[in-house]
């Protein structure tokens, strides 16, 4: 396995880890905060993480097995509000988002060079390779890591 893929999975791996340090350094009391009309607290950010996971479960297994089908995007404020992200518990989608990223960690430690090269469709970007798709997901959690930072300083100044 190439260098670039293992930094690929390994940064992946970390994302559980990074998402539960964070959590950690938020007071509950701060979960539910909403620094703006709009935005997302950390409760619904963690249901949206775990639900994007879900998400890509899916899609990563539909690239490596059925390489250059379509996929469909959803619409996140839909999925948030009709699926109560505000009131998720924030234990049960870590769990979750724990799991699944372990259950994939393992699988691409498993996938031989060409099977990183598969590629689905998505209608919004177009054909995304496993090698693309992965390191995405990776960045999805930073951005949204950093959020739930700026809810915290957000309460803190409020406070």
């Amino acid at each position: 396995m190439r260098k670039e893929i293992k930094e690929i999975i390994s940064k992946y791996n970390q994302g559980y880890d990074d998402l539960q340090d964070a959590i950690r350094e938020i007071p509950a009391e701060v979960w539910d905060f909403k620094p703006a009309p709009g935005k997302w607290s950390i409760r619904e950010i963690v249901a949206h993480l775990t639900d994007c996971e879900a998400n890509a479960f899916v899609r990563c297994r539909k690239i490596i097995a059925e390489s250059g089908s379509a996929v469909t995007p959803y619409d996140q404020n839909l999925w948030a509000n009709n699926l109560l992200y505000e009131s998720r518990s924030i234990d049960s989608n870590l769990e979750l988002f724990k799991n699944i990223r372990l259950i994939n960690t393992a699988l691409f430690l498993d996938l031989n060079e060409e099977a990183w090269n598969r590629h689905m469709i998505h209608p919004e970007h177009g054909m995304v390779t496993l090698k693309e798709y992965v390191p995405d997901m990776s960045k999805h959690l930073d951005v949204h890591i950093k959020q739930m930072k700026r809810n915290l300083k957000a309460w803190n100044e409020q406070s």
